[in-house]
């Protein structure tokens, strides 16, 4: 496994790449320097959804104000793809990585059932027609190809394929696909007291290597899709029955839960425990979320939802922002325009092929 990852590294590394507009490490340094007050510099000039959620930030942070919510209560969740990253060229940083193992990766040989269920899934992701139940068929299929690799593997394996290019765009590796307003969001938010979530889609692990140290996340904070995993020696028998050695790895198995829709709630309600006043997401898998947040909500709350309705330097689909836009309208969920709420989105180096 180990000469795997080398391999991995010297393939990426052969790829030439100009320097992109933000390191993680300067991405990071945006969160932070956005401060409580907002100094935000990311974003358009007059953004409405920026002020609507400076004015409710205020409101809640205001002791003595009718509307504050104590710190301990204000919790913000934020899906990932699509609302803090790239998911549109062609598609998720996780289901590209998963391409890449079964199409390209040298060190791994797949089965022809794996080759044929890869094959579908790229042929949907490149005409940019994801069906619905694909979600889990992709879900079941990325882990097989990964299954049996340690934590730390699957670790070291993210953060190489995070040094490869996106596709059509110029200038960008997919650990830096990162929407720098966004970025100034998390901070904003961690600056006021905020306890912030990720709530993924994409699993767990690769979700967590990819936050951390570029977005003001704690580690235990992240929340995705979850994989089953076992001790090397295990064998059939079930977790609660069986007493981990010291010669054992833990290591990775098939996933067991995709966490869209119903599952975000049950996910909020199992492992924060606290109903969020503000949720953030981009698409109707995100949509029980921002239902949950805003119902019956014992402080005031919001739902924020990123529209990818920018064509010139992102791979948006404005019919799909403006049919995603009445959705959010007829609801009063506050929507963001890619293209007129954000000054720029990965920064001025990179543009769209």
């Amino acid at each position: 496994m180990k000469q795997g990852l080398i391999l991995l590294a010297g393939l990426l590394t052969m790829v030439t790449l100009q320097a992109t507009a933000e390191t993680r490490e300067q991405i990071a340094q945006i969160g932070q320097n956005v401060g409580a007050k907002g100094n935000f510099k990311y974003w358009s000039k007059g953004s409405v959804p920026l002020a609507t959620l400076k004015a409710f930030v205020k409101k809640v942070t205001t002791p003595g104000s009718k509307d504050f919510v104590p710190q301990q209560d204000r919790v913000a969740v934020f899906d990932l793809d699509g609302t803090l990253v790239c998911e549109t060229a062609p598609s998720y940083f996780e289901w590209m990585m998963y391409l890449y193992r079964v199409f390209d990766d040298p060190t791994f040989q797949a089965t022809p059932e794996q080759l044929a269920t890869a094959q579908v899934i790229k042929d949907a992701v490149y005409a940019r027609s994801v069906p619905g139940d694909m979600m889990w068929t992709e879900a079941i299929a990325q882990n097989e190809v990964f299954a049996g690799m340690t934590p730390e593997q699957y670790r070291d394996y993210t953060l190489n394929f995070m040094k490869a290019p996106v596709e059509g765009m110029n200038n960008l590796q997919w650990g830096e696909a990162i929407y720098l307003p966004m970025a100034e969001v998390v901070g904003y938010l961690a600056a006021n007291g905020f306890t912030t979530y990720v709530i993924s889609g994409s699993e767990r692990q690769v979700t967590r290597t990819y936050v951390d140290g570029a977005l003001a996340f704690g580690r235990n904070h992240i929340i995705g899709s979850d994989i089953y995993t076992y001790a090397t020696t295990q064998g059939d028998k079930e977790g609660w029955d069986y007493t981990f050695k010291p010669t054992d790895e833990v290591v990775r198995g098939l996933m067991y839960v995709k966490n869209l829709k119903m599952n975000k709630i049950s996910a909020i309600v199992r492992e924060i425990g606290i109903k969020p006043i503000l949720a953030f997401g981009n698409s109707s898998g995100d949509f029980s979320m921002f239902e949950y947040s805003v119902t019956g909500n014992t402080y005031p709350s919001l739902a924020f939802c990123v529209l990818a309705d920018d064509t010139v330097r992102e791979h948006g689909n404005p019919a799909k922002a403006e049919k995603m836009k009445a959705s959010c309208d007829a609801k009063q969920w506050v929507t963001i325009s890619m293209r007129d709420d954000f000054k720029t989105i990965y920064g001025n180096k990179v543009t769209k092929q």
